[in-house]
């Protein structure tokens, strides 16, 4: 019943366009009389299992929900709070729920719900979806780093609370409600964040980046975590996977200079792409950067909507436009189509292996490969280089 609940209200909370549905303990339905319950929830267990990781296991896709236990007029009150279906309804078993009036009800039985619950999801981009509601003003500053945002945008910071939240609402970041509460937007979360744990559903989507004493995953050096938005840890991201990477020292006519394994642009092109052009709508997984002694992957969450065989030619297309957007305004990446193209020429003047780009088990990779001479090199290596170069020509109508 708990589960086919859960599922009901989610659905229905995005139906009526609200970020949660709730289910209370305790609490007389008809007379909202506080009687308080005996249920504990984090104690219970469906057979051997606990019953909240039963729940989860069972719900597709995986939403979160909240279990709330606390005393009111001295009862016992129990509250779940379940976050509203964001990209397809949310399923039990296998079965959608809906509520209809005060009864719950298999959403396929109505047909015209099912119908104005997927065109929602349709026009409804995950970047315009509420990250946060109905909080105070202090709340909305201490959660987003704005004098950030204003120097990444190269704005004079507002010297009063009010013109600070004026012009975070004119760049959509947050929502101004009335009697002083605000929204804060998943855009302006997922940019520029203090702590994306603060906010629940983006908390599994910070950059993480890995770093392997071999070959293989078996022996972990370094894991770190960037936690802050991204507009506001890009850099800090940059700089920290360049500290970990093996040099070679080369002396010119003049100079003794150190080379890092791989161009910068490289780098910094594809890390852009992974956040820009993951799917938000994926739970439990953010995008990785992993370097091994041999290679570099860098993966993101949704598979690409372009073919990996026509990256360097056919224009980009993203699921997250205001976000390619402001990536763009703040000179993070381009929307050009030449991204790409940087990286394969870069890649051609260190004289690398051709990168490799695959898309599988809903993921979009891309991978460096260290230098290597041509004879350690396969018939694969070889023909993937052969072809990305034609590209480059190709595109340059040479």
């Amino acid at each position: 019943m708990i589960g086919e609940y859960i599922s009901a209200l989610s659905n229905s909370a995005a139906l009526h366009c609200q970020n949660t549905g709730y289910i209370v303990w305790g609490i007389e339905d008809k007379t909202h009389k506080v009687v308080g319950t005996q249920f504990k929830p984090k104690q219970a267990k469906k057979g051997n299992e606990e019953l909240e990781n039963w729940l989860f296991k069972l719900l597709f896709p995986k939403i979160n929900f909240k279990i709330h236990e606390f005393t009111f007029q001295s009862q016992n009150l129990v509250l779940f709070e379940i976050y509203s279906a964001s990209h397809q309804p949310v399923s039990f078993q296998g079965i959608e729920y809906i509520r209809v009036g005060s009864y719950k009800k298999k959403l396929k039985d109505y047909p015209e719900k099912e119908k104005e619950l997927w065109n929602l999801f349709t026009y409804q981009t995950f970047e315009k979806r509420i990250a946060l509601e109905n909080i105070t003003a202090d709340e909305v500053l201490a959660k987003i780093n704005y004098p950030s945002y204003f120097e990444l945008t190269k704005q004079n910071l507002t010297d009063n609370k009010q013109g600070i939240l004026n012009r975070l609402s004119e760049e959509k970041i947050i929502n101004i409600k009335i009697g002083d509460y605000y929204d804060i937007n998943n855009v302006g979360a997922i940019l520029s964040a203090k702590k994306l744990s603060d906010f629940d559903r983006l908390a599994r989507k910070a950059i993480r980046v890995i770093i392997y004493k071999d070959k293989n995953r078996i022996s972990t050096q370094r894991e770190r975590v960037f936690e802050k938005g991204y507009a506001i840890s890009y850099e800090e991201i940059i700089e920290f996977i360049n500290d970990q990477l093996p040099q070679n020292e080369q002396i010119g006519k003049a100079l003794r200079q150190n080379i890092k394994m791989y161009p910068e642009i490289a780098i910094r092109e594809l890390v852009a792409n992974a956040m820009i052009h993951q799917d938000f709508n994926m739970t439990g997984v953010s995008s990785t950067i992993e370097i091994f002694s041999d290679r570099m992957e860098i993966r993101n969450p949704g598979e690409p909507l372009v073919d990996t065989m026509r990256f360097i030619d056919v224009p980009p297309q993203s699921r997250n436009e205001d976000l390619a957007a402001f990536m763009r305004r703040i000179n993070i990446c381009e929307e050009r189509g030449s991204g790409i193209d940087k990286v394969i020429h870069s890649i051609e003047l260190f004289q690398l292996p051709a990168p490799e780009f695959n898309a599988n088990n809903q993921h979009t990779e891309a991978i460096l490969f260290s230098y290597r001479e041509l004879k350690d090199m396969d018939k694969s290596d070889r023909i993937r280089a052969c072809y990305q170069h034609a590209c480059l020509r190709f595109v340059c109508r040479e």
